[in-house]
Parts: structure tokens; C-alpha cells; sequence
């Protein structure tokens, strides 16, 4: 059996690490490993091959690729892998959602501490050597708890799941939004499905945006949502950048329509240094690193060895992804 590795990517830690190949046909002694190192190898490299694992896909690449019948992503999401031919074709796809759901959902919870006790400002005072007391208690919105407030979790995954957990152990309130609300949450106070968003919005103290990105998702936190948001709730957004309108957002922070974001996804990355994001005292930035897990690849290897393991055996696989859905 031959498997494909094509993972060319531009930041290291998100490369295969030299080790990984070596234990794979150790641990699969019928298994030959080929580890691409750019994706202009990929369509000759699978032409024979039972089973890709990268993180992105050319419409064509898989053009003489008769045998593949798994594909494994190594990110959680796997828009850049579903082309119009792996949509069409008997193939199945996985995902590594909860691969990173740990580490996203740990980033996720600090955020939303800081945006609560008001870190942010209290680091630009630092910077200053300014003992600010007076100045956080004065200016709005000032430090507050999360024992007893409202977490609106949009995303029911493995990123929204584990919050909705740590959320609980804060004692706060918590509602979930997800595509099939029948299906129940734990660690949520209340489920709901997407024709409720704007109703929960309203109740909301900080709404997380933990939901892949679809037609129902794309730009849902528009000007007219937002609006819709008190202004003292903050949103974070750990998800996708194209899940929030960001001229809406900046404009809602500007004019303190709501009380802050925190934000470590966006629609263009790196962030341009023209963004008026950049400046905007009551907006936590982080560089796209909410994944960033010293444990990533032993986790990676994990889930691909149980999946290889499951595919060898004629098994169902684990992190089977919807191509309809895309997630």
C-alpha cells in the first residue's frame, strides 16, 4: 500500500517532522512512504498511490490518481482539500479537528479572559509605566467576571465543545449554536440551531465563533448581527476569518457598539498593517497561533495510525468528514 505525504507548508511546525516517515513504515510493514516537498511532485507521486495526506489540493492534481480512496488533511479545516473532483469521487475524507480543538479551545478561553479582566489595556500600561487602577475602573467597559455570564458558542466541534467545558467550570451560562440543534450538547445550558442566532445574540455576554466555514457561516456576523449584540459583549472569533465582516467589526469597536473582540483569524493573512484592527485599544490580536501545540505532530501521528489502522482492517474511519457539508 503507498501513501503520499504533500505538506510543503511555509511554517515549520506545520512541516512533517523527519521521524514521522520512518515510524510509519516501521509500524506498517506492508506501507511505502512518499514525502513530497512541493506540490508541483504531487499528481506523479499519486498516480499510484491508496492514500494522501496533505492540507491543500490544485483542481487536477488527483487527475491520474485511479487508486486514492482516503485523503487525510492535516488541518481541521478542509475547504482547501475538497476540489470538484474529491467532492465527485468515492473518496473519503478526514480531517484533524481534534488534533488542534485542545490547543484552539485553551487559546479561545484565555481571550476571553483577557478580554473580561481587561489584560489588553493593562499590558499598554505596563508598557508605559503607568499604575492604572483608577483608569480601568473608570474607563468603560471596566475588568468584570465571567461567573454567571452568558457564552454564546457558535460551533458544536471540537473547539466549541471543549469551551463550552471550561465555561462550565467558570460557572457561566452557556448556549450553543449548531447546525442540528436535536443533537444536544454537553456542558450547554441551552442548543440551538442557526434560525435562532439572532435571538441568542442579544443574550449574550461573549459570543465565540468556533463554526467551519459555509453558506450558512460566511459573513454571518455582519453589521445587522452585531448590532444586535450588547455593547458591553465582546466576540471571538478562533475560527475563520471569512465567518465576520471585518469593516462591520471595525466600525462596531471604533464607535464601542460592542466592547471589544479578540481575534485570531481574518480574511487576509498575515493582517495588512493598514488594517485600522491594528489600533483599536479594545481588540486583542493574536498572529493566526491558537493551534500552536509543542505535542502537534505526536497527536497527528495518533490519529493517522488509528486511521490507518481502521483502513487497513476494512474499518469505519475516525474524523470522517461531510463533502456535502464541509466539515
Amino acid at each position: 500500500m503507498k501513501l503520499v505525504i504533500a505538506v510543503p507548508h511555509p511554517f515549520p511546525l506545520w512541516r512533517v517532522p523527519e521521524w514521522l516517515v520512518p515510524r510509519l513504515e516501521s509500524d506498517f510493514s506492508d506501507l511505502h512512504v512518499s514525502n513530497v516537498a512541493s506540490f508541483e511532485e504531487l499528481p506523479a507521486a499519486v498516480a499510484d498511490a491508496d492514500v494522501l495526506v496533505t492540507y491543500s489540493l490544485r483542481e487536477g492534481q488527483l487527475a491520474r490518481a485511479d487508486k486514492l480512496r482516503w485523503i487525510h488533511s492535516t488541518m481541521a479545516g478542509v475547504g482547501p482539500v475538497l476540489t470538484p473532483e474529491v467532492v465527485q469521487r468515492d473518496i473519503v475524507v478526514t480531517n484533524a479537528s481534534e488534533v488542534h480543538g485542545g490547543a484552539v479551545a485553551e487559546h479561545a478561553f484565555a481571550l476571553l479572559l483577557a478580554l473580561a479582566k481587561q489584560l489588553n489595556r493593562a499590558r499598554d500600561m505596563q508598557r508605559e509605566h503607568h499604575w492604572g487602577l483608577d483608569t480601568l475602573l473608570a474607563d468603560r467597559p471596566a475588568p468584570r467576571t465571567v461567573i454567571g455570564a452568558t457564552l454564546v458558542v457558535v460551533g458544536l466541534g471540537a473547539i466549541g465543545r471543549r469551551v463550552a467545558a471550561m465555561a462550565k467550570a467558570f460557572d457561566m451560562r452557556v448556549i450553543a449554536v449548531r447546525q442540528d440543534p436535536a443533537r444536544g450538547g454537553e456542558n450547554t445550558d441551552r442548543v440551538v440551531g442557526f434560525e435562532q442566532v439572532d435571538q441568542v445574540l442579544k443574550e449574550a455576554d461573549f459570543v465565540l465563533l468556533a463554526a467551519p466555514v459555509t453558506e450558512t457561516t460566511r459573513n454571518m456576523m455582519n453589521r445587522e448581527r452585531l448590532a444586535l449584540m450588547k455593547n458591553s459583549a465582546y466576540l471571538i472569533n478562533v475560527a475563520r476569518g471569512a465567518l465576520v465582516d471585518e469593516a462591520a467589526l471595525t466600525e462596531a469597536l471604533r464607535e464601542r457598539r460592542i466592547a471589544g473582540a479578540a481575534l485570531d483569524v481574518f480574511v487576509e493573512e498575515p493582517l495588512p498593517e493598514s488594517s485600522e484592527l491594528w489600533r483599536l485599544k479594545n481588540a486583542i490580536i493574536t498572529p493566526h497561533s491558537a493551534g500552536l501545540n509543542e505535542k502537534l505532530w505526536e497527536l497527528q501521528y495518533n490519529v493517522l495510525a488509528e486511521n490507518l489502522r481502521r483502513f487497513c482492517s476494512g474499518e469505519p474511519l475516525l474524523n470522517v468528514v461531510n463533502k456535502a457539508r464541509g466539515y
